[in-house]
């Protein structure tokens, strides 16, 4: 019995090992990872940041200026950008967001538009209206996909099947932290807030726009949802390899101790098998 159990522990041990190798290996390809997804996220930053000055300019420079984009529809249904992750393994980066998605949906009638196949197979569990699936793996998203999207979600806007366009996804802060946030794209109300003084407003006056403001600041706005879009997957992707290596490491390390447990219990037994055979032996030499 002593020597099944040992064979058993044996067996058990070798097992661990085994997952230990590919927890290890997989945490190492997702730093490997990460350093690039990081790098792409804050390289995405400052293409992003022009173009919202641009539309802060040409919004705040003129008086009697109007867009589609910036006035809100009376239509209260939402539509949801919930930006997930591909695959699991990565501790509860997509359980997270789906949590915050449920909370910022509680009481609104609103439909998804998801990116990464988890999403997909969420909103299908819980039968939530989807936009579309064109877009449902997230690592193939490139940026001329972001706008694609941007011009349907402009679309969709203008043509007043939502009354507001938000987008979930994961931001990340830290290597050991990633926060699930909620970021307005559409109505565009904040370009209208500060007018500035006076003089700032006069010199922006001069600035002549053809064929005209409006028209420019139309033509930006799917420019600048797209790079919102894709700063976000950048940020997404990044925070998913962060929280994918944090879980590969911890997994990593449990395995190790538990192998440490167990050669501990194999020791113990197969010792006292030993202490066993001894006496054994030496109680028939007694009676010999």
């Amino acid at each position: 019995m002593a020597a099944a159990n040992m064979k058993a522990v044996k067996l058990r041990i070798k097992s661990i090992q085994n997952t230990m190798q590919i927890t290890k290996a997989m945490e190492l390809v997702a730093s490997s990872k990460l350093r690039r997804a990081k790098e792409k996220a804050d390289n995405s930053k400052p293409f992003f940041e022009t173009l919202r000055h641009t539309l802060s300019d040409i919004a705040n420079g003129n008086s009697d200026f109007a867009s589609p984009y910036t006035k809100e529809n009376e239509d209260e249904r939402w539509c949801f950008v919930v930006i997930a992750g591909d695959r699991g393994m990565a501790g509860g980066y997509n359980a997270n967001l789906f949590k915050f998605l449920e909370q910022e949906a509680k009481g609104k009638d609103f439909s998804v538009f998801p990116i990464g196949k988890k999403c997909v197979d969420y909103v299908k569990r819980r039968n939530i209206p989807i936009v579309t699936e064109q877009y449902a793996v997230v690592a193939d998203v490139t940026i001329s996909d972001c706008y694609s999207i941007s011009k349907i979600l402009c679309s969709l806007y203008s043509d007043r099947k939502f009354g507001h366009i938000a987008l979930c996804y994961t931001d990340f802060i830290s290597m050991m932290s990633q926060r699930a946030s909620n970021v307005s794209l559409l109505p565009l109300s904040d370009f209208k807030e500060d007018k500035g003084d006076s003089a700032s407003q006069a010199a922006r006056n001069l600035i002549l726009y053809e064929p005209s403001s409006e028209e420019v600041f139309n033509a930006i706005v799917p420019e600048y949802l797209a790079g919102l879009l894709y700063g976000a997957i950048c940020e997404s992707v990044a925070s998913e390899l962060a929280a994918r290596r944090t879980a590969m490491e911890a997994a990593t390390d449990n395995a190790g101790e538990m192998i440490d447990k167990l050669s501990l219990f194999y020791n113990r037994a197969r010792q006292a098998s030993i202490t066993q055979e001894i006496t054994e032996i030496v109680a028939g030499a007694e009676g010999v």
